[in-house]
């Protein structure tokens, strides 16, 4: 197959699977599953639309020529952002950086908190585990794992594929559940923390979607 046809077919995003949302999935402040499921079909429209555009362009793949970073940080905004058009519960925090992304209506002054101590922090990953934070702390953490091309695929010949989430975990975490990472003093990169495998078992006990495919792979 030409490669203009494989990157046009990889230009629309993989639909959810039908049965992958948990019923039993435990959400806080208000949150559904069918609200996260109407967030992440937008974000498959957006995507595809844009690809779309980009490849009538002639142009690459949004997801093809991004960092892997940025990309994930788009697809992690696109949630927190989309997620309260659904639940309205629940509002974006509007102070800059603020932590967490999603807050409850009415909590905090202007809907605005630099650290709350309650609402929902988001997180986009392409890894299934090993997830990060800047800090170890109490907080409620939701995680879209998703897997796509990269820029690493062109150099490499690696084949085109659309854009697909593989699951979505979640859980309220304590600060146990975090191994602090750290830096040393001659060094430049941004503090991190990394969720433990006491914090991976309470999300994956508490999967809100699978794909197919990670269904097929966890059997």
């Amino acid at each position: 197959m030409a490669k203009s046809n494989t990157e046009q077919i990889a230009s629309t995003s993989a639909q959810l699977s039908k049965m992958g949302f948990n019923p039993k999935a435990k959400l806080p402040y208000g949150l559904k599953s069918t609200h996260v499921k109407r967030a992440m079909i937008d974000f498959l429209d957006f995507l595809g639309f844009i690809n779309q555009a980009l490849i009538a362009k002639k142009i690459q793949r949004l997801e093809t020529f991004l960092m892997p970073a940025n990309f994930s940080s788009i697809v992690g905004e696109f949630m927190a952002t989309s997620i309260p058009k659904y639940c309205k519960t629940l509002t974006k925090n509007n102070y800059h950086n603020g932590h967490p992304d999603l807050v409850p209506i009415g909590i905090f002054i202007n809907d605005a908190c630099l650290h709350g101590d309650r609402g929902i922090e988001i997180k986009a990953s392409r890894h299934s585990s090993g997830w990060q934070g800047h800090n170890p702390e109490d907080v409620w953490l939701i995680v879209f794992v998703f897997e796509c091309n990269s820029p690493r695929d062109q150099a490499a010949g690696n084949p085109a594929m659309p854009f697909r989430f593989l699951k979505v975990v979640g859980a309220k975490l304590n600060k146990s559940d975090w191994q602090f990472s750290g830096r040393s003093d001659k060094s430049r990169r941004t503090i991190t923390a990394s969720v433990k495998r006491s914090g991976y078992e309470k999300m994956e006990a508490n999967w809100i979607y699978q794909s197919s495919t990670q269904a097929s792979i966890q059997k």
